[in-house]
């Protein structure tokens, strides 16, 4: 993709706000997975727009990292030999008592890199540290993760580890159609680029349910959500692909291969909301040595919520940030009581950065 302007464009923007409007018969309620098309679309104001509700579901991989993995990965960069490394968006999630970042100002050497590989490279020039990867996120990054770790091992890289907390998009959709009413899916085109969108399709048949693979920019969205609302007028439950311009139906079967080779799938517990069968990584036992979980023995800790932080209700959207009596109050961007004010992909900082303020019941 060349331009963004041609995925902004008011004119067609508005002619797609008409079409949804003439379209939907009745209030739909179409959940986005993505925690970039929830800024969108709060951002711009889209789900004020629309004859449908638009629900929030937990769409960010940074948010939904259990409390348990963040206190652990504050207890490995705690020790003087390691060199804890991570992606910028998870040094300020709160932990049972602290962040990242706070246990780097208190001289916790915790660096953020820009790739796995940079971490790679950063144990190959310390063989005498200890070297720390954060591999967090949906089946977006597992490729990236996968291939840092194939690396490391291939170059014999003893002092490189990672602590893995990947989670799957398919199974916890799946826990949501169990739970939730929820009408349509928009599903994440980043996450179909790497997968495709074979796996919605068992999901869309049984539950009944569309699923739109979607993009990110508003025009995107708004057709998007026209595709899922003239499903649901006229009967249908299907998978169908919006995002044409960067996802195939089977995806990248490369980087799915290496996803295959280095993890398994495994149970997973997801912050706020609890455990979900089969909706997670973990290393295969072939790199073992290589797991931070197992090398530093953190595997036992536990921790609880903050029992003001509603993070789980949002994340499966049941409520939204503005029935939270925390939010612009105990719980800001500055001093967040969960991560979904904190991270890049929330739903509480999306609604926060609108500017979408909480109103007091008289």
């Amino acid at each position: 993709m060349r331009y963004l302007d041609e995925y902004r464009d008011p004119v067609l923007a508005r002619r797609l706000v008409r079409e949804i409007q003439a379209a939907a018969t009745r209030p739909w309620s179409i959940m986005e997975v993505c925690g970039g098309q929830t800024h969108t679309i709060v951002r711009q104001g889209i789900d004020e727009l629309l004859p449908v509700r638009m629900v929030h579901g937990p769409g960010c991989p940074v948010c939904v990292t259990p409390l348990a993995t963040i206190d652990r990965a504050l207890a490995i960069a705690a020790r003087p030999e390691v060199v804890f490394t991570s992606f910028g968006d998870m040094l300020r999630v709160p932990g049972s008592g602290a962040d990242l970042l706070s246990a780097k100002a208190r001289g916790a050497d915790v660096r953020v890199v820009y790739s796995p590989l940079d971490a790679v490279k950063l144990a190959a020039a310390n063989p005498d540290r200890q070297v720390v990867f954060f591999a967090v996120g949906f089946e977006t990054t597992a490729p990236a993760n996968a291939m840092a770790v194939l690396r490391a091992d291939a170059e014999h890289l003893g002092n490189f580890s990672v602590l893995v907390s990947h989670v799957l998009v398919p199974p916890a959709m799946a826990a949501i159609m169990e739970s939730a009413s929820v009408d349509a899916f928009l599903a994440a085109g980043h996450v179909c680029a790497v997968m495709g969108w074979t796996e919605y399709e068992p999901l869309a048949a049984k539950y009944r349910v569309p699923i739109v693979v979607t993009g990110f920019e508003p025009l995107d969205l708004l057709e998007g959500i026209l595709m899922a609302v003239r499903q649901l007028e006229e009967g249908r439950f299907e998978v169908e692909n919006q995002y044409a311009r960067a996802v195939r139906r089977t995806g990248n079967t490369y980087a799915q291969d290496a996803v295959r080779r280095v993890f398994r799938v495994s149970d997973q517990t997801w912050r706020g909301i609890g455990e979900i069968p089969a909706s997670g990584l973990v290393l295969a036992p072939e790199f073992a040595r290589h797991d931070a979980t197992l090398r530093f023995g953190v595997g036992d800790l536990s921790a609880s919520e903050h029992p003001e932080c509603i993070a789980g209700e949002i994340l499966r959207g049941t409520r939204t940030p503005l029935d939270c009596a925390a939010y612009g109050t105990l719980c800001t961007p500055r001093r967040p009581l969960g991560a979904p004010m904190v991270s890049a992909e929330g739903t509480c900082a999306a609604f926060h950065n609108a500017g979408r303020i909480r109103q007091e019941t008289p």
